[in-house]
């Protein structure tokens, strides 16, 4: 806890990643926060499920746009721009409901597209603000664990919010990504910092065959999220377990939470290869789908790697990454990420109705075992990069 104590006491660290989090909270609300709406207004499960998915689709398009635009004229405008964006996308729908349908479907392309990229911006701002590597890995530990709590906090603050109205929690959605962002932009290290010099081409950080690599590999780790988030709810029912969903999942999460604060507060790193290989080796026994206590502890190890995987995915951007694009490199992560977990959900699902919880959880195994084959394969190309060029973005 030491480790924890001192980086926390650092200048800014604390404000940095409180407001980040704060920020994000509408990453976690958003869809069910919309599926929500849809109902209380008539819609039908598939068009709420319609709805949630462009609201993800599109964010997940916008965070390397915006990430781009951040590296070009630095944080706050962005940011802050964004976020009103973004909150007014969910005020509208609250306005407007589904009739006409598409002003709705405009204003959640609105609401998702405009998500402000705090969680690339964070992890661009690291290096600038602490004193050395080891803290900077600290940081990204830090990062990966915490953003559990976003997904496990979020859909408590929609239902909460829903108690007064769904229009009640689509606004809160908006407006907590609004707070956390003021939080964020306001600070010193959020205004002073500037993206490099960059050489103009195109394809921006997507140049970068070890990034494209690196990218492809957590891909695959999204493929895999996104499969036990409907595998667990396939093992529920078979087992007539109602609240077995939501404890494996928490489960799981604990796991993650639990393996990024140990790794953190570890001096040294693992190897990415290694880490990725623990992740796929704790995903394949939950194919099994035993008994459920055994399930439990089965989803927590599951999680045990997946907080150190991104942390020390995190450690090589700056290395893989093109002069200049750190920020846009970072959100293709986080859309290579939602777009696999978008996947993971649709082919646990098709595989839960064919066969069972077993298939279902299969997904998960199989997207393991393909993100380490394409790490293996990679990882010349990965993890053979130049050193990064500095350590400083003021």
């Amino acid at each position: 806890m030491r480790v924890y104590r001192e980086f926390l006491r650092l200048p800014h660290a604390a404000r940095l990643l409180g407001g980040t989090l704060l920020g994000r909270l509408p990453n976690g609300m958003g869809a069910l926060a919309i599926v929500l709406f849809t109902r209380e207004h008539g819609g039908g499960y598939s068009l709420g499920g319609g709805l949630s998915a462009i609201w993800v689709v599109s964010m997940a398009l916008g965070q390397p746009t915006l990430g781009r635009a951040m590296d070009r004229f630095g944080q706050p405008r962005i940011l802050f721009g964004s976020a009103i964006a973004s909150a007014a996308g969910f005020a509208l729908l609250a306005a407007t409901g589904l009739d006409p349908l598409p002003v709705a479907i405009g204003a959640v392309v609105a609401a998702g597209f405009a998500t402000p990229p705090l969680e690339a911006g964070l992890r661009a701002l690291w290096p600038a603000v602490l004193p050395s590597p080891g803290q900077v890995r600290t940081a990204y530990a830090v990062d990966a664990a915490a953003q559990e709590m976003i997904f496990t906090a979020g859909p408590l603050l929609v239902v909460a919010a829903a108690i007064a109205s769904t229009e009640a929690a689509l606004v809160v959605t908006g407006l907590l990504g609004v707070a956390g962002t003021v939080v964020v932009t306001s600070s010193r290290p959020s205004k002073q910092w500037r993206g490099e010099p960059r050489e103009a081409h195109w394809a921006g950080p997507l140049r970068s065959s070890g990034l494209r690599v690196l990218m492809a590999t957590l891909a695959c780790v999204g493929v895999a999220l996104g499969a036990i988030s409907v595998a667990v709810v396939t093992y529920a029912d078979a087992r007539h377990l109602a609240a077995a969903s939501g404890v494996l999942l928490a489960a799981n999460a604990g796991g993650a939470l639990c393996g990024g604060l140990v790794y953190g507060a570890r001096r040294g790193g693992a190897r990415f290869p290694v880490l990725v290989t623990c992740l796929a080796a704790g995903y394949l026994p939950l194919a099994a789908a035993p008994a459920f206590p055994l399930m439990i502890l089965l989803a927590f190890l599951a999680g045990v790697s997946l907080a150190p995987t991104l942390a020390t995915a995190f450690t090589l951007v700056d290395t893989l990454a093109p002069r200049g694009t750190v920020t846009e490199a970072f959100a293709w992560l986080v859309t290579a990420m939602a777009l696999g977990a978008a996947t993971g959900s649709a082919l646990a699902g098709i595989a839960g109705d064919a066969a069972g919880p077993h298939a279902a959880f299969a997904c998960a195994g199989v997207s393991g075992l393909l993100a380490l084959a394409i790490c293996l394969l990679g990882r010349p190309t990965m993890l053979g990069a130049p050193k990064p060029r500095h350590t400083s973005r003021r």
